[in-house]
């Protein structure tokens, strides 16, 4: 949004990318939005996606929207609020407040503190802003960009390599990104307009910013995400450039194997037989994971990474670490 800087915008609009010129890697963008299914694990892998960043030397920020407090978890960190509160070696995290937000660009916008304050203290301010459909997400999405400028206006701002949002899940992260669109198309003239063409650029540019979903190997998951991949193409015009199936089972047993382990099962009493019967059990949910693995593949045009279960009673940054090791 304007207030957030007097420069032009780092992010082009697709048109004004070379054809010729390649598009990055996921990594090697500025800004990654994370979506998917709600429960998938979308917040471990905005995470571990930050620490593989990290981990290559790039100044990463994980964002986390609607004052959500998932990811200081994975650090035993504190609550870290609308600040960007260091947890790694080169990883930072923020919990986006859309009237912290709010009140930030309007403090960017007006010089005349008595202003600021006038207009803080109003109620037909504050009700209009409360009343207003989508402002909330329009101003999270303005202090995202602003976290990914290189000339910060934010008074201590760093300087950002990597900015990675974890978004919404599936319904409501379309909306989200169509935000600064839908503004633009409903003021249509004047600062507002500018302001939202200018987000809508940014979501838009392929060339700098990417989006990633995240998917489990069942039957439901792998539905919605052939959807929302579909959706956030046509629809909101994103770059998607990766899938990550999460979740996923080793293959323990060989099909012989786990056919003697069901005859073990059928035959054996006590911890033998339980044990053959947990055996299959888990051999049967790995195949199923399997075919569902490739249906998604055949249903999508995304590559699709993997990325394995962790039989873990709570997720913590080493599990994030771990994870992190597997993402490209």
């Amino acid at each position: 949004m304007r207030g957030y800087s007097q420069r032009p915008s780092l992010f082009l609009p697709p048109h004004e990318i070379a054809r010729n010129q390649p598009i990055r890697e996921l990594l090697d963008k500025r800004l990654v939005f994370v979506t998917g299914k709600g429960g998938v694990g979308k917040t471990t892998v905005s995470v571990a996606l930050g620490l593989r960043a990290a981990a290559a030397g790039k100044r990463t920020i994980v964002c986390e929207v609607a004052s959500q407090e998932n990811a200081s978890r994975f650090f035993d960190h504190t609550e870290v609020g609308f600040h960007e509160v260091e947890m790694e070696e080169n990883l930072w995290s923020i919990s986006i407040d859309p009237d912290e937000s709010m009140r930030e660009y309007v403090l960017l916008q007006l010089k005349v503190r008595a202003m600021r304050d006038m207009l803080f203290r109003s109620r037909i301010f504050n009700y209009l802003a409360a009343a207003t459909p989508g402002l909330k997400e329009l101003v999270t999405i303005g202090k995202i960009w602003e976290l990914a400028q290189l000339d910060r206006k934010v008074k201590s701002g760093r300087k950002y390599d990597l900015v990675i949002v974890d978004a919404p899940a599936t319904g409501h992260g379309i909306g989200f990104l169509q935000t600064p669109r839908t503004f633009a198309a409903i003021a249509r003239v004047g600062p507002i307009h500018s302001q939202a063409k200018q987000l809508d650029r940014l979501i838009t540019d392929h060339e700098h910013t990417g989006t990633a979903i995240v998917a489990l190997p069942e039957e439901m998951p792998v539905n919605e995400t052939a959807a929302l991949e579909r959706d956030l193409r046509a629809e909101v015009g994103v770059s998607v450039d990766r899938i990550y199936m999460n979740g996923l089972y080793p293959e323990r047993f060989s099909k012989d194997e786990a056919a003697r382990l069901a005859e073990l099962a059928g035959r054996e009493n006590g911890a033998v037989r339980a044990a053959a019967r947990a055996a299959v059990s888990e051999h049967g949910r790995a195949r199923s994971q399997r075919a569902q693995l490739a249906r998604l593949r055949r249903r999508v045009e995304t590559p699709v990474k993997t990325l394995p279960f962790l039989f873990e009673p709570e997720l913590g940054v080493e599990a994030a670490q771990t994870l992190s090791r597997r993402l490209s």
